[in-house]
């Protein structure tokens, strides 16, 4: 992972992080876990935009590629509602549990589908049917492999979301590692696709919401 997260400078984050409401004690202690064990997790600011995408259009069917402990998918399910299906990945059998035991703690565990242990691309595959709305938070390596995976199954007006698009800014900068060069290439064929409208929104390390037509 980068080391630094954050695009914007230090003032606008704190400012950011200062008018964000109060979250429940659930998610509290998610992101007091995820900064004493250093777990990466989109965080409080993009969790927001991630609900407001949700509802905006709607989803109920929702596919998260890596889930860590689960905090995004909280999110998430929450914005799907008491219909929604959301369907968690992790290769960690501890991420798992732990996940569980906050789904269940806010309410949410009925709405929610964790597939695996395992990789999340096979997860996927596993699947069948559309899907409202595609979360890509996994292996940055295999986020061009995500989105070409991802487009059959999205749904006509649905989005595809991934974390992390501006990577600290190494996007920007000469960088041939493995990680930036996949990030890139994704970023490229999203604005390619005849199908997709991608926006990227400069949000701590970048959120790139595309809506498929």
């Amino acid at each position: 992972m980068p080391d630094d997260l954050t695009i914007t400078g230090p003032e606008v984050e704190a400012y950011l992080a200062q008018i964000l409401p109060e979250r429940d004690p659930v998610l509290v202690e998610m992101e007091a876990q995820a900064a004493r064990r250093a777990i990466p997790i989109v965080g409080p600011a993009v969790g927001r935009l991630l609900y407001l995408a949700a509802r905006m259009i709607g989803a109920r069917r929702i596919f998260e590629f890596g889930s860590a402990i689960g905090y995004s998918t909280l999110w998430w399910a929450r914005a799907a509602g008491e219909m929604g299906e959301v369907f968690y990945t992790d290769n960690s059998l501890e991420n798992h549990r732990e996940a569980a035991g906050y789904f269940t703690r806010a309410g949410v565990a009925g709405r929610i589908r964790q597939l695996g242990p395992g990789d999340a691309l096979a997860a996927f595959q596993s699947t069948t049917g559309a899907f409202d709305l595609i979360f890509c938070d996994v292996n940055k390596p295999a986020y061009p492999e995500v989105l070409r995976l991802s487009l059959p199954r999205l749904r006509s007006g649905g989005l595809l979301v991934a974390d992390n698009v501006l990577w600290s800014g190494k996007v920007a900068r000469p960088d041939d590692s493995r990680e930036t060069q996949a990030i890139l290439e994704f970023n490229r064929a999203a604005y390619a696709s005849p199908d997709l409208f991608p926006v990227i929104v400069p949000l701590r390390d970048g959120v790139l919401i595309a809506r498929k037509s």
